[in-house]
């Protein structure tokens, strides 16, 4: 009996999991869309990199390095809304120096990097919308 319990529980978890890694893979699919596809015609590519994280009801904090005279596009996504997400770009002394929050959780901005600066870039859930799940932030330059 206590077997087959057991055995019940694993299968649960195994599931779980299955089930968040599908839905970040979709959730990937949407920000990428965010970075490669313009509407003013302009061409982003990614850095390569690829931010995600499951949250329940709490943030998520990545750091990265962006060059100076670069023209970057932030995006983040956590599921089919554009709404869902929130990110904050602070300066190393925890100065905000945008967060889409202001801009009605918009999923993406562009933006020129003047000299080279060390950020770091928090993601979380609009919890008014969302408490559980997985966001994917992607960050990417004009070419």
């Amino acid at each position: 009996m206590k077997k087959g319990i057991i055995f019940g529980l694993f299968l649960s978890i195994i599931w779980t999991f299955n089930l968040q890694a599908q839905d970040c893979d979709s959730i990937y699919r949407v920000t990428e869309n965010y970075i490669v596809n313009s509407d003013d015609g302009r061409a982003f590519v990614s850095d390569g990199q690829v931010y995600t994280a499951f949250l329940d009801n709490e943030r998520a904090e990545f750091n990265t390095t962006l060059y100076g005279n670069t023209v970057y596009r932030i995006a983040a996504s956590a599921g089919t809304k554009d709404d869902y997400a929130i990110f904050t770009i602070r300066d190393m002394e925890d100065n905000i120096l945008f967060t889409n929050k202001d801009h009605l959780n918009n999923p993406y901005w562009d933006f020129k990097i003047e000299s080279t600066v060390p950020v770091k870039v928090q993601t979380e859930l609009d919890t008014n919308k969302k408490i559980t799940g997985c966001i994917v932030m992607m960050i990417g330059f004009l070419k």
